[in-house]
């Protein structure tokens, strides 16, 4: 009778070690690892662009709008497509362990749009696109990853506010009630444009919050890229300039009203206004500028090897174009992988 009792006891307190055991592998599980220092969730120009493509760690994350798509994930040389979720998805980060994305609430399901809206919420996930956890059900208008932190921008019933959050959902605190664009983010500083009673540049120190005013120029969505700062020149008709700051210099790029732009890998695609609308291409410096497509088109998304973008009014069909290519076609790819089920 002892003995069965010693063995009752000893098995009970195996099956409240292993009990232990497994709810401490849960509890890991579950825990949200933090970024590396100096992490960045996407580029400037590709967030001030819908943030539809986002390049990291070897892979491309990219919302597929065409019917069927969703959000995938790709090799920078448009190989290896794996589906994430059917999800239409903007803003997308990535960083870490974890991808964050603006789901819209709308799900790309049948072969195209369900129909049925959702609910829109700003989502963490692994890098697989498992484990998606709600953030916040505010509409984010642009958000970016610095650090642990997630900056962003949502307007709720006309109520505006620049936030901060830390990316295991906790620490969540309203900086401003205004816009503050945190797009372009670089060595734990997001730099921005004014949006109250000026468009000077200005640099949040995210160690801090706390802002400082860096240039008096009239700017708007800046886009660092090494000593330059890109932006639209807001007094003269929206045209690209750059400004050095080593030099304290002004370059006009180009005479052109410039509806959108992005920059990186050498080059800078931007899209001109007017009667000869045109998507072109030019050097950093402004020379050489190339037309890639004649018309209006927006969403110019940049990966290390491939320029991304959409006709306006036409946001389900995909071109791309090798950086630095005067020719440009239907990304065949990314929609034969959406229609796969």
């Amino acid at each position: 009778m002892r003995l069965k009792k010693s063995v009752k006891i000893v098995l009970g307190i195996i099956v409240v070690a292993l009990i232990a055991g497994i709810i401490a592998i849960l509890a890991l599980s579950q825990r949200v690892v933090m970024n590396p220092d100096g992490t960045v969730g996407n580029t400037a120009g590709n967030l001030n662009n819908d943030g539809r493509f986002c390049e990291y760690d070897g892979s491309v994350y990219f919302l597929n709008s065409f019917p069927g798509g969703g959000l995938f994930a790709m090799n920078p040389d448009e190989t290896d497509f794996r589906r994430l979720n059917s999800m239409e998805v903007r803003n997308i980060l990535a960083g870490g362990r974890y991808l964050y994305y603006y789901h819209t609430g709308i799900s790309y399901e049948d072969g195209g749009f369900s129909g049925a809206l959702g609910l829109r919420t700003f989502q963490r996930c692994k890098l697989n696109g498992s484990n998606a956890t709600s953030l916040t059900t505010n509409v984010v208008v642009k958000g970016q990853l610095v650090n642990n932190y997630l900056y962003f921008l949502t307007a709720t019933n006309d109520i505006v506010a620049f936030s901060k959050m830390k990316i295991d959902n906790s620490e969540q605190v309203q900086l401003a009630d205004y816009e503050i664009n945190p797009a372009c983010a670089e060595n734990g500083t997001i730099y921005y444009n004014g949006t109250q009673g000026n468009h000077f540049l200005y640099a949040l120190d995210t160690s801090t919050d706390a802002p400082r005013e860096i240039w008096r120029g009239n700017l708007w969505n800046p886009v660092l890229e090494g000593d330059y700062v890109y932006y639209m020149d807001v007094a003269n008709d929206y045209r690209l300039c750059r400004y050095s700051f080593s030099q304290d210099l002004i370059e006009v790029l180009t005479q052109d009203r410039v509806e959108c732009f992005n920059v990186g890998s050498g080059y800078v695609y931007y899209q001109t206004n007017g009667t000869d609308a045109a998507l072109k291409c030019m050097g950093i410096d402004g020379s050489n500028p190339t037309v890639i497509a004649t018309g209006v088109y927006h969403h110019i998304n940049m990966t290390s090897r491939y320029v991304y973008f959409q006709e306006f009014q036409d946001d389900s069909t995909i071109y791309h174009s090798p950086l630095g290519s005067s020719g440009y076609e239907v990304f065949q790819a990314a929609e034969s992988a959406a229609a796969e089920r």
